[in-house]
C-alpha cells in the first residue's frame, strides 16, 4: 500500500533524533510565523508544499476549520506551547487545541525547511507516540485509543481494497472487479458457525450487527428483528472515510465507491436468504439503513428509523 498518500499516516519518531529537542530559533520562528499566518488568514499557496499528496486547497480548508474553531472558542493561547520534533529537513509540531467548550483535538503540523525558508507540508490527527517507547528489550509500546485504532484498521483495509479493485477494474472491467468482492457465502458460514444458538437467518442479522460494531467500530442500531424482517441502522467508517480521507476522493468517484458497499452487502444478504433494500438518509451516506426481508416474503418499503443515541 502506498502509505505516502494515506490519511492515516502514523508519525513515528524513534531513536535519539526523534526525541523532543529544544526548539532553536529556526523552529521557534517557523511556528510563530505559521500561527500568525493561520490566525490572520494570510498563509500563501506558495508557502505550502504537500508532503503526502493532499491538495493545497484541502490543507488550507483544514487550517481554516481550526482557525474558525479557535476564533469561536478564544483558544489561540493553546497554540503557544507545541512539542517540537526536528527530523532531518523536516520539523514537526504537536499541539492540543480546544475546538469546543469541552472538546480538544491533538494535531501534528509538519514543515519542510529548505534554503532558509519553511513550507507547510501536512496536518495529521493520528500519530503514535513511539518516541516514548522504553529502551530495548521491551514489549511495551505506546498505544492509541480504541476509537483511533478502529479508524486506522478501517482506513488501511478499505484503502488497500480500493487500490486492488481499481487495478483489477482497469484490466478486466468494473463488473469483474465487483464480482471479486463478493464473499456472501463465507460471511454466512461465519455467522452460522460463530452464532450456532439461533436460526441461521437470525444469526446472520445479529452477527452483522456484532461484526460491524465490535470488530469494525461502527455505530450500529438493530431497529427491528423478526423471522420475516430486520432493520439495521448503520453509521459506517466506509462512508466517513470517503468524506475525510482525501486520497479516496482522488482515486475513485463517489458513486463507484458506493457501488462497492452495495455489492458486498447485497451479496451477503442474498447468501443468507434475505432480500435487501438500502436507504441513505443523507447525500454523503453517513447514515445508512439496511432493510432486510425474507426471500419468500413480499418486499416492504423502508420504514422510518430513529436516530442513534
Amino acid at each position: 500500500m502506498k502509505h505516502a498518500i494515506t490519511g492515516f499516516l502514523a508519525l513515528c519518531f524513534v531513536g535519539s533524533a526523534g526525541f523532543p529537542q529544544p526548539a532553536g530559533p529556526d523552529a521557534d520562528a517557523i511556528w510563530k510565523e505559521f500561527v500568525a499566518a493561520v490566525k490572520g488568514g494570510t498563509l500563501a499557496p506558495e508557502q505550502i508544499r504537500p508532503l503526502y499528496g493532499v491538495p493545497k486547497e484541502t490543507l488550507l480548508e483544514h487550517l481554516n476549520g481550526l482557525k474558525r474553531a479557535s476564533d469561536a472558542n478564544s483558544s489561540w493561547p493553546d497554540w503557544d506551547s507545541p512539542e517540537v520534533f526536528p527530523v532531518g529537513d523536516l520539523v514537526h509540531f504537536i499541539v492540543k487545541i480546544r475546538i469546543g467548550p469541552e472538546t480538544t483535538t491533538d494535531r501534528c503540523f509538519s514543515f519542510i525547511k529548505e534554503g532558509g525558508r519553511w513550507y507547510y507540508g501536512h496536518m495529521e490527527g493520528i500519530f503514535i507516540r513511539l518516541d516514548k517507547t522504553p529502551q530495548p528489550p521491551t514489549s511495551n509500546f505506546p498505544d492509541v485509543t480504541d476509537e483511533t485504532k478502529a479508524w486506522q484498521r478501517e482506513e488501511i483495509y478499505w484503502s488497500e481494497l480500493v487500490q486492488h479493485y481499481l487495478a483489477v477494474a482497469q484490466k478486466n472491467g468494473k463488473r469483474f472487479a465487483l464480482d471479486l468482492l463478493k464473499s456472501g457465502p463465507g460471511y454466512f458460514v461465519g455467522a452460522k458457525s460463530w452464532v450456532p444458538f439461533l436460526p441461521p437467518e437470525r444469526a446472520f442479522i445479529l452477527y452483522l450487527c456484532w461484526e460491524q460494531s465490535r470488530l469494525r467500530g461502527n455505530l450500529v442500531v438493530l431497529e427491528k428483528l423478526t423471522d420475516e424482517e430486520a432493520v439495521v441502522s448503520l453509521q459506517t467508517h466506509f462512508f466517513f472515510l470517503y468524506k475525510r480521507a482525501t486520497h479516496l476522493r482522488q482515486w475513485i468517484p463517489f458513486e463507484e465507491y458506493k457501488q462497492i458497499f452495495e455489492t458486498i452487502w447485497q451479496d451477503r444478504a442474498q447468501a443468507a436468504g434475505w432480500n435487501l433494500a438500502i436507504e441513505y438518509k443523507d447525500p454523503e451516506c453517513l447514515q445508512v439503513v439496511l432493510h432486510f426481508t425474507r426471500k419468500n416474503s413480499a418486499p416492504a418499503a423502508p420504514q422510518p428509523t430513529r436516530e442513534p443515541a
